[in-house]
């Protein structure tokens, strides 16, 4: 006689509940002005959110808002919600204008003061078929020449379906020479359209962009849940304690597209 004995097995799975500490939410100010060197206005936006818990999907949006932005002679540029938080306006600034912002939404006032900074041209691309850390990747250097004796500051932004890449950059160690942004992503072909955009910005959006990035790594966007709240050029007058997330600034653009050859 054959005895069979038969072991069955059993497992349990433990449900784990992680108890986040939730505060409540802050405004979220995305309000970027750019200005072609043409003097066209160029994807000039303010954009509002609020911070979510840290499981949520989805990034709620403000659509009930008052924005607008006032220059020092008191002239005023109302900004409309078109949807999705995004709100648009008629705005062209000029230089050496103060321009402020300011937005009320739920009984409190929010205010940021900023300058319209200028940039320079982007000039040409050189290409190298061998870069990266195999040899074997291609990597792209957009220049352009930074004005003698000029305490500068530059945003750079180099984008494909590739890849996204974030800098920024200060003359201290280039001032009245020529210098580069550099792009470097996995997959980069021959093909591939690569659109490079360098800003105008001040000193202190420099310093907020540069902790920021430093903390995402250079990637991915600077809107993304921060290890540490860094705070922005904006305040709440009504409630200082309530502070606001994120930056106003207003910068001329030079833009270039490139072919990967």
């Amino acid at each position: 006689m054959v005895c069979i004995s038969i072991l069955i097995l059993t497992s349990c799975e433990d449900v784990i509940e992680v108890d986040l500490n939730e505060a409540p939410p802050r405004l979220v100010v995305e309000a970027s002005i750019n200005i072609l060197e043409n003097g066209a206005s160029f994807n000039s936006f303010i954009k509002l959110t609020t911070t979510a818990p840290f499981f949520d999907n989805e990034i709620p949006v403000v659509e009930d808002a008052s924005i607008q932005i006032k220059d020092e002679d008191g002239m005023i540029y109302p900004f409309e919600h078109i949807g999705s938080g995004r709100y648009d306006g008629l705005f062209f600034p000029i230089h050496n204008m103060e321009y402020t912002l300011e937005i009320l939404y739920k009984g409190e006032t929010y205010i940021g003061s900023t300058q319209f900074e200028s940039t320079v041209p982007l000039e040409y691309v050189e290409q190298r078929d061998d870069g990266g850390f195999s040899g074997e990747d291609i990597e792209l250097k957009v220049f352009f020449t930074d004005p003698v004796g000029e305490g500068n500051y530059y945003f750079f932004k180099g984008n494909s379906e590739r890849g996204l890449v974030l800098d920024v950059l200060s003359d201290e160690f280039f001032d009245g020479n020529s210098i580069f942004g550099y792009y470097l992503v996995e997959d980069l072909a021959k093909g591939d359209q690569v659109q490079f955009n360098l800003y105008g910005i001040d000193e202190a959006f420099y310093n907020y962009m540069f902790i920021l990035l430093q903390q995402t790594g250079g990637g991915g966007g600077p809107f993304e849940t921060q290890p540490a709240t860094v705070r922005g050029n904006i305040v709440n007058k009504t409630n200082p304690e309530n502070y606001p997330l994120g930056y106003f600034r207003i910068s001329e653009l030079s833009t270039l597209s490139y072919t990967v050859q």
